[in-house]
């Protein structure tokens, strides 16, 4: 079946290859940098941009970077090798070997690739079956640089079980082990980069963002996880355009034309370290400037790309690299291409003379203009990306997979000779967890990724033009939610020199009272600001406080209501006790002056017994005024209004009784009459009980039945709560004021009927005239009651129990004080017979 695989990949990746590789079919795949070993390695790099380059140049123009950064991942494996080779713990008596390939960049190469090192002879034809039934010499593969190549690789392996260990393959995709079951990183997966950029974006409050995506397997993964996640956190792409830098001239110009109309100020750029250069400089053609940048490992931290940028596009831009690393020797032993010279010649020269510009003797043509070279020329005093060790953090992943690889053949020679060797080696690889020399942890998860650090970094331009990369912060996906972006927001620094954060929003925050209405068409993160609702503060939409809560003046929070009541602090409060409290003491002087003068005609001639009582009645009712003012409480609820109806109606029944009294002792003084001996003193005493019980029974049942409540009334008024009693039954109440009204009602008719009684000794005009007032009050008290507002109906429900009370006093009691008082010559029981028209009854 393997067999059967591996021709089918040779038949697929051949012919679909570039037309060089198929013109020469039946070249053998040579290493460009090899040595023997007891076990082999094999590694997969990119030191030409292109194959068909190849032979021109070391680097091909103006791609010079790619090719120089793989140059140094191989002397990194090469440290490493060396170290192990020469230790004494690790693979002790064990020489490891290498063979490193050059694959340019090509994806159907690296495929032809991985089946040589796979088959272990790289001398014959692609389309020979011969190795194809050759046990493999290579254990493990290190490489490659780029997603799409390792995956297309990493597919050629799976079934081979040959484990293939990537130091900058960072594809999300990468880490689906039913796809890519023996593909292994010391990078961490773009799932996480993607997850810590878009909170990144959204830790600035970038709402409103821009996206440029490498068209490969890198920026199409990596931006569909970023665009997933920034929606959760309510980050909107205006636009998310794919790039390669193969893309055609119109093409660019429209990416161009989409950047310059767009309103967001923050481009998120998910884009490979090429791909990234050759956009700046099509950007830079059109000075497209004041741009915030957010950028991926793959570009961020890279010198050259910031060597390019001479008209400033990226300054100030932000991004994730990798934590930066330290391997002890590592440049020194780059500093000494000396080991280059034994293990490949023709690698050592290119490398040479792209350094120092300058030709070997042997290749110098008619044609060069550029100067020899003589092979001691001084590398330490070069400065470019290769002696700053710029690309240390990626480098150590190189450094880190070999010692992972060594560990787990360290492991695998503890097996006995029946062991599936190669299946042994992914599954120790799997495995292995360490610490290098300098101190960095080594394992893999289950899906074969490291544990997810990264640095924020951020770009300072120095005034000589040299660009800083400062860490301002870190991402640890290891920590929980919420804790895993630490930005250090005072170091920044921003597009043109900025150190105020960049504004990047659809839509401006809505101001509070507003909520947010979504444009039609566009967005979310587009909306327009309408007015939020009476009662509601601005959120997502407006949210409706609670009941008892109405929104502060800003409208973004609710506060409590302010409880109102009719207290006595306040104006109406005060005048209304006032009010009750004199009423009170005029009663009382009333009561006072008819004591003192209890035995002079004009008190004696109006029942002095039923006065005293009515007297003490209106007292009780002033008073029970005041318990309508404060704060309503159960008690204070039950009370007010059966006090006021018992008083009342005690009230009502003296004033009938007194009537009742005058009609009966006229009609006495008929002949024969004998109506006087049915309504004596003792009759007069048991109708007011009677009449007053009456009402007892009333509120009794009232109160048993459904009593008034203290109540919060959250809707008469929206801001303010205001506090009063319930009536509990609304029958009870109105069965209390009814019962009060027909007392004064027939009270009323009965002093209407006597009307005309002899001026001197009439009582009954004052009575009609006080309950004319009474009636009159409470009839348009129930409108005023019904129609008032919160505390206004407690006030006018006081106002009817006092001017009621103050008629009664004034209209009954006032005439008589005045003749007692200021006329004692009336106060005569001659006075009292006047014309001697009827008999007094004394």
């Amino acid at each position: 079946l393997v067999i059967l695989w591996r021709h089918y990949l040779c038949f697929v990746f051949s012919c679909t290859a570039k037309q060089l590789l198929c013109k020469r079919r039946g070249e053998p795949e040579m290493p460009q940098l090899a040595k023997d070993g007891e076990i082999m390695l094999g590694a997969i790099f990119s030191f030409h941009s292109s194959w068909k380059d190849r032979q021109d140049s070391f680097m091909r123009k103006p791609q010079p970077l790619e090719c120089t950064r793989d140059f140094q991942f191989a002397q990194a494996m090469l440290f490493a090798i060396e170290e192990i080779n020469n230790s004494t713990d690790l693979l002790p008596g064990i020489t490891l070997g290498y063979k490193i390939y050059d694959i340019c960049g090509s994806i159907a190469r690296g495929v032809r690739v991985a089946l040589a090192l796979a088959n272990g002879n790289e001398n014959i034809s692609t389309l020979s079956e011969a190795p194809c039934s050759r046990p493999g010499q290579v254990q493990v593969m290190i490489g490659e640089t780029s997603s799409t190549p390792s995956m297309a690789i990493a597919t050629v392996n799976g079934p081979f079980h040959i484990p293939l260990i990537s130091h900058f393959a960072t594809c999300a995709c990468l880490s689906d082990k039913t796809k890519y079951p023996s593909f292994l990183r010391t990078i961490p997966s773009d799932h996480y980069q993607s997850r810590a950029l878009a909170q990144l974006v959204r830790h600035f409050g970038w709402t409103w963002v821009g996206a440029i995506r490498s068209n490969n397997d890198y920026g199409n993964n990596g931006m569909a996880t970023f665009t997933e996640n920034a929606q959760q956190l309510g980050i909107c792409l205006e636009y998310s355009v794919p790039f390669f830098r193969t893309d055609s001239a119109d093409k660019i110009q429209r990416i161009t034309q989409i950047i310059k109309s767009s309103t967001s100020k923050v481009i998120v750029a998910f884009l490979s370290l090429m791909d990234m250069d050759v956009l700046i400089h099509e950007l830079s053609r059109h000075k497209l400037t004041g741009y915030q940048w957010v950028g991926t490992e793959a570009w961020i931290f890279d010198s050259q790309t910031a060597s390019m940028d001479t008209h400033h596009i990226l300054d100030g831009a932000i991004g994730l690299s990798i934590p930066k690393a330290h391997v002890s020797g590592l440049k020194e032993f780059m500093m000494d291409v000396k080991p280059l010279k034994a293990s490949g010649t023709d690698i050592f020269t290119e490398f040479w003379e792209t350094m120092f510009s300058c030709r070997f003797k042997s290749g110098i043509t008619s044609a060069d203009t550029q100067r020899e070279c003589t092979g001691q020329e001084d590398l330490s005093k070069v400065q470019n990306s290769f002696t700053d060790m710029s690309l240390m953090p990626i480098i150590n992943n190189v450094y880190k997979a070999v010692y992972a690889t060594a560990y787990a053949l360290h492991n695998v020679l503890m097996c006995d000779k029946t062991c599936n060797k190669k299946v042994q080696i992914l599954q120790h690889l799997k495995k292995v967890h360490f610490k290098t020399k300098d101190g960095d942890e080594v394992y893999f998860t289950e899906e074969g990724d490291p544990p997810a650090k990264y640095e924020i970094v951020n770009w300072k331009r120095r005034k000589t033009d040299i660009v800083d990369f400062v860490t301002v912060g870190l991402y640890d996906a290891s920590l929980p939610v919420g804790q895993q972006l630490i930005v250090q927001n005072d170091s920044l620094l921003w597009a043109q020199n900025s150190h105020q954060v960049p504004v990047s929003v659809c839509s401006e925050r809505c101001p509070p009272g507003t909520r947010k209405v979504l444009q039609k068409g566009k967005p979310v993160c587009c909306y327009d600001c309408v007015p939020c609702a009476d009662g509601k503060i601005n959120s997502i939409t407006c949210v409706l406080c609670h009941s008892e809560f109405w929104p502060n003046k800003r409208r973004d929070t609710c506060v409590k209501k302010e409880a109102v009541f009719l207290s006595y602090e306040e104006i109406m409060g005060v005048l209304l006790t006032t009010a009750s409290l004199l009423g009170t003491c005029l009663t009382i002087i009333v009561a006072f002056i008819f004591f003192r003068y209890r035995n002079t005609p004009i008190v004696r001639a109006n029942n002095s017994e039923l006065s005293f009582l009515l007297l003490f009645s209106l007292t009780l009712c002033f008073l029970c005024s005041l318990t309508f003012i404060g704060q309503p409480s159960e008690w204070s609820c039950m009370l007010r209004h059966t006090a006021f109806g018992i008083t009342f109606v005690l009230c009502i029944s003296c004033v009938l009784g007194k009537t009742m009294m005058v009609l009966m002792a006229f009609r006495a003084t008929l002949p024969g009459s004998n109506v006087m001996k049915w309504f004596g003193p003792v009759q007069q005493r048991l109708s007011v009980l009677g009449f007053t019980l009456i009402q007892v029974l009333i509120c009794i049942l009232w109160l048993t039945i459904s009593p008034p409540f203290p109540f919060k009334n959250v809707k008469e008024l929206k801001d303010k709560i205001i506090l009063e009693c319930a009536l509990g039954s609304a029958v009870g109440f109105w069965a209390v004021i009814g019962y009060v009204g027909l007392l004064a009602f027939l009270c009323f008719l009965l002093a209407f009927f006597a009307r005309n009684l002899p001026d001197n000794f009439n009582e009954a005009k004052f009575i009609t005239f006080s309950m004319l007032i009474f009636c009159a009050v409470w009839i348009t008290f129930i409108p005023a009651y019904v129609s008032s507002p919160g505390k206004f109906s407690v006030a006018v429900e006081i106002f009817a129990i006092l001017a009621s009370s103050f008629g009664l006093l004034f209209c009954i009691f006032f005439p008589k004080c005045y003749v007692i008082l200021l006329k004692p010559d009336k106060n005569t029981k001659k006075n009292m017979i006047g014309r001697g028209v009827a008999k007094s009854n004394f």
